[in-house]
């Protein structure tokens, strides 16, 4: 049996985007840090500036092949004297009238202040002439100690993401393990009598429930793990349950009763499990019946974030929040979205009076809107690359202005 919302309850005005992100931000989560092996950091964010340990390169190095000599000795010639390659340097000097043949990467010689390049030179024996330009200036093949970094030298700072070439700048560092916070874990619940799980058979007022499997998609884009609940039917003892079930979790997830309707019953099972609300409608659109609560707990509180049902509702909170919390929670030093400026490729509409998040396909150098903007198509979403927004009351766009968008990568490395 459902039980309904009870009526007549003041309403406040929906709060403005920013002030919900920063109040929901404010909410994420401590988690404790952990150190782990650098080559394993991949989506985890910095929880702490990182210091080059070691200089980069420790000598001076070869930036191309060729010879190693005396810059004095110009134009030549030289008697090659010996080798140095990357990995096996020359340990003798190099003297006046001497050269070294040197590989890309390999140590400069002592004695040696410019390199050579091969093509500008002829060798018959151990003897090498000049035949070509002269380099201006003439040791600008050559790598100096500490070109890329130095050892203390500041390379990244606290909250930055760790992505492939972070990574390698860690270890090329001196870095074999990085603090970052530890995986959070995160509890996604569907709920919904019209919802039946993936691959069950579908009576005719049933859906395939596509937003549990969507949203941990996104929320797995981080270093997060993802626990699914349900589908969950529309009774209240159900939702309890499964907001008690998840009661471990750093972070709840609900798709679906976000909204005021007599089946929408996720602010009643916040007060029946001893959750509070901390904020309810977000002036945008759509998805302006997102609410925020926080079950207390004895370490630090649980934050139950309630998204809307609708499959392009619940995408969009899902960017413009879950995925903000998640970053924030695990040290990111950026978590919300940032605005790219491109022009559009048609005119755009005169907005409503609420903030909009408008599908569109970006090609790298101008947007369209998808034709197809309700909140409940998925396809849609399948087709954007990004979210194009159009703020409260705004006048048409023409062709070719300037609109920001937000891209659709998941995790994002911010």
């Amino acid at each position: 049996m459902t039980n309904p919302v009870p009526q007549g309850r003041p309403r406040k005005p929906p709060l403005a985007l920013e002030e919900a992100q920063a109040r929901l931000i404010a909410l994420a989560p401590r988690v404790a840090i952990e150190h782990i092996a650098s080559a394993e950091c991949l989506g985890h964010y910095l929880a702490g500036p990182l210091l080059a340990e070691r200089t980069q390169p420790a000598t001076a190095l070869s930036a191309m092949d060729g010879y190693a000599l005396r810059q004095a000795d110009m134009p030549g010639p030289w008697e090659v004297v010996g080798e140095s390659a990357a990995g096996h340097p020359f340990t003798g000097t190099v003297g006046p009238g001497e050269a070294v043949r040197i590989s890309t990467g390999a140590a400069l010689p002592a004695g040696a202040d410019m390199v050579l390049l091969q093509e500008d030179t002829a060798r018959h024996g151990d003897q090498v002439a000049f035949t070509g330009t002269p380099p201006d200036p003439l040791g600008r093949h050559i790598r100096p100690s500490g070109m890329d970094f130095a050892t203390s030298h500041p390379l990244l700072e606290s909250g930055t993401r760790l992505g492939p070439a972070q990574i390698a700048l860690a270890i090329a560092a001196g870095h074999s393990h990085l603090p970052v916070h530890r995986p959070l874990t995160v509890a996604v619940i569907d709920s919904g009598d019209e919802l039946a799980a993936p691959g069950h058979p579908l009576l005719p007022h049933q859906i395939p429930a596509s937003n549990g499997p969507m949203l941990a998609a996104m929320a797995s884009s981080l270093p997060v793990k993802v626990t699914r609940i349900g589908p969950v039917p529309d009774r209240l003892d159900a939702l309890a349950s499964a907001l008690d079930t998840a009661r471990e979790a750093d972070i709840v997830v609900t798709s679906g009763g976000a909204s005021v309707g007599d089946h929408d019953l996720v602010r009643p099972a916040l007060e029946a499990i001893g959750a509070s609300l901390d904020f309810w409608r977000v002036g945008i659109k759509p998805g302006k019946p997102i609410l925020v609560g926080r079950r207390p707990r004895e370490h630090q509180s649980q934050v139950i974030l309630g998204l809307p049902g609708n499959p392009a509702s619940a995408f969009v909170t899902a960017h413009l929040f879950l995925l903000p919390l998640l970053r924030a929670t695990l040290g990111a030093a950026h978590p919300l979205p940032r605005p790219l400026m491109v022009p559009l490729g048609e005119a755009m509409p005169a907005g409503g009076s609420r903030t909009e998040f408008l599908r569109g396909q970006w090609d790298g150098r101008k947007v369209m809107l998808d034709p197809l903007q309700d909140s409940g198509a998925l396809s849609p979403i399948a087709r954007a690359n990004c979210l194009v927004r159009r703020e409260a009351r705004a006048p048409m766009q023409p062709e070719a202005s300037e609109v920001p968008i937000y891209l659709l990568d998941c995790g994002g490395f911010a």
